[in-house]
């Protein structure tokens, strides 16, 4: 089974991720900013991370540059799934690791659909 990570500092939105993605049949785990995501790494074993950019304590940039810097799962795609859709944010989190970009509010269908072709 497809095991994710959601980074996400919104209850509502870890909510809404649990379920839409629990729901296409993929193993959850939740973390609510990027110090929580970091300390979950390594017991959530991720074939796949999505990750918010504005959190409290470590933003998604700081998330993604922790994750990369590890050596067994540097090679994990990483989405962030976002509110923000400016370019230059876009290219600093390409920068930094990121796989891809999705932006807030999402459609279920086409995040599981571009999961799906990120971890076969």
């Amino acid at each position: 089974m497809t095991r994710i990570l959601a980074v996400d500092d919104s209850r509502t939105m870890r909510s809404m991720l649990q379920q839409a993605l629990t729901g296409a049949g993929f193993e959850v785990e939740l973390a609510e900013d990027g110090v929580d995501g970091l300390e979950r790494l390594e017991t959530a074993d991720p074939d796949l991370i999505i990750t918010d950019i504005n959190m409290p304590r470590l933003d998604g940039f700081g998330f993604i540059d922790g994750v990369r810097k590890g050596d067994r799962i540097s090679s994990v795609p990483i989405l962030v799934l976002t509110t923000e859709s400016g370019d230059a944010l876009k290219q600093r989190a390409r920068d930094a690791g990121a796989t891809g970009w999705i932006v807030k509010p999402f459609d279920e269908e086409k995040l599981v659909q571009i999961i799906q072709r990120l971890v076969v």
